[in-house]
């Protein structure tokens, strides 16, 4: 996936880690038929089955969202994700032969669910794809204006997450580093690729702690109707999630609970 027109480096770099994750998807799995030819198409949907996922093998997809040209898909990106995901309208289209390799649609899923380095793999394919676009809309329609969604630049010391704020948004840190806080004692470090943020947003509770970014950082935003809508879309990859960030806050309590007992001699 590139996005048409100017674009920020932390796209790029985005861009070019998710260029490589549907071959790491797919490994092991074989296509559920031949290679489709086609030699132009006005609009793919119209041309592919549903119960299937395709890897461009060669050719060029340019995708229009509202009739705009706003980014093209080439070899290597995954086809027809799109279903079920709360997203603006999109059609792809091609003036020159396409060759697209099948998969069942099933078997990819269950082949990546059962595999927790391939779930956290689709996680961010899913989520990245979904930034970059709200990134890439909210530029064209408020140009002026810093999008609440996409992507933001946070200087050391800014709080990306305050305790007792409302969770309007999931986060993952593109790069840098921050530091999570609790009632102002430090609980632990925010790394590179985590997501967080989820599970204020899971529950509907206030944020439990304060993020501070511990030296510049370019963050992912999602808004948490993006998220929720993704994870409503696949359900397997939710648990999996929630089941990874109910280990971090066992071990962010355990931490706490030692902060809080009496010094001894």
């Amino acid at each position: 996936m590139y996005l048409l027109g100017e674009q920020p480096a932390y796209a790029d770099q985005l861009i070019n880690r998710l260029q490589s994750i549907p071959t790491q998807l797919l490994e092991g799995l074989a296509p559920c038929g031949a290679a489709l030819q086609l030699q132009r198409a006005e609009d793919l949907a119209q041309e592919l089955p549903e119960n299937q996922l395709f890897i461009i093998e060669n050719g060029l997809l340019h995708a229009l969202v509202d009739e705009r040209p706003l980014f093209y898909l080439q070899e290597g990106d995954l086809v027809g994700l799109r279903q079920g995901i709360d997203l603006p309208s999109c059609r792809y289209s091609s003036e020159e032969p396409l060759s697209l390799i099948p998969y069942s649609r099933s078997e990819v899923f269950k082949h990546i669910y059962v595999s927790e380095p391939r779930q956290e793999l689709f996680i961010q394919y899913l989520i990245g794809h979904t930034a970059l676009l709200s990134d890439a809309l909210a530029r064209l329609k408020q140009p002026d204006i810093r999008p609440a969604t996409g992507f933001q630049h946070f200087a050391a010391g800014e709080e990306l997450i305050h305790q007792g704020d409302a969770a309007d948004h999931v986060f993952i840190i593109i790069e840098g580093h921050a530091t999570a806080y609790v009632d102002g004692h430090r609980v632990g470090d925010v790394q590179k690729d985590e997501i967080f943020g989820a599970m204020a947003v899971f529950t509907r509770e206030k944020r439990s702690a304060t993020v501070l970014a511990s030296e510049p950082c370019t963050v992912m935003v999602i808004p948490k109707e993006q998220f929720l809508s993704l994870m409503q879309s696949n359900p397997r990859i939710a648990h999996s999630l929630i089941e990874s960030m109910a280990r971090r806050i066992d071990l962010l309590n355990k931490e706490v609970t030692q902060l809080r007992l009496p010094a001894t001699a």
